[in-house]
């Protein structure tokens, strides 16, 4: 819970650093403020993040995105908010190292993902086969169910802004709406090979830098 707070508040700062304090005229701040509410964090904690974001000697977090494998062949694309970048990748680094990975190159394993929009519904009162059909000009790609029965529509990257704002228009408020790197081909391995991987990505996710691990295990 409290690195999920901790994730959410930072993509407030960077939310507010680039949008502004009122999420009414913020799509970015509009969309971290609904993923707080979806993992119960306290309104105001919320209120005191964006506060914190408007002050003068706050950090400046940014966005930066590093590339590698994990053992087995298998890729990461890690998503970090950092304020201090030469930490960020000697850790990150260290990490990949120390866990049996490599760190790689800018576009070393970038190309084998597509940064989507991912959103989950809540089913009650929505026709699937009709808000696919009414979606779809806004950029819609796919529409499944979560193994708790939510709704999960994805679209590309670029149609995210499109797409909040054609369910707002429509009075759905999404539970939560990510951006994630979806691979475009997932890998088979071993169970165990697995256990290898998975000890990886928990040493990346434990440290405060990192806010998102991707991978494309099957």
């Amino acid at each position: 819970m409290a690195k999920q707070f901790s994730r959410i508040g930072k993509e407030i700062a960077i939310a507010v650093k680039k949008g502004g304090p009122d999420a009414n005229n913020n799509p970015m701040l509009r969309r971290v403020m609904q993923n707080a509410k979806s993992v119960n964090m306290p309104k105001d904690r919320v209120e005191a993040a964006i506060k914190n974001a408007l002050g003068k000697d706050t950090s400046n977090y940014e966005e930066v995105l590093y590339e590698g494998y994990a053992p087995h062949g298998i890729a990461l694309l890690v998503v970090t908010a950092t304020d201090n970048t030469t930490r960020t990748v000697a850790n990150v680094r260290s990490h990949f190292n120390k866990g049996g990975g490599a760190l790689g190159n800018s576009g070393s394993v970038g190309f084998l993902f597509k940064h989507c929009g991912v959103f989950k519904l809540k089913p009650e009162g929505v026709n699937m086969d009709d808000m696919e059909l009414e979606l779809i000009d806004f950029g819609l790609e796919e529409v499944g169910e979560d193994s708790e029965g939510n709704i999960i529509i994805r679209c590309g990257f670029t149609d995210f802004g499109n797409m909040q704002k054609a369910l707002e228009e429509k009075g759905i408020t999404p539970i939560s709406s990510e951006l994630e790197w979806i691979p475009l081909n997932t890998v088979e391995i071993s169970e165990a090979q697995c256990e290898d991987v998975f000890k990886l990505i928990e040493r990346l996710e434990q440290d405060d830098d990192v806010q998102h691990v991707f991978h494309n295990m099957a």
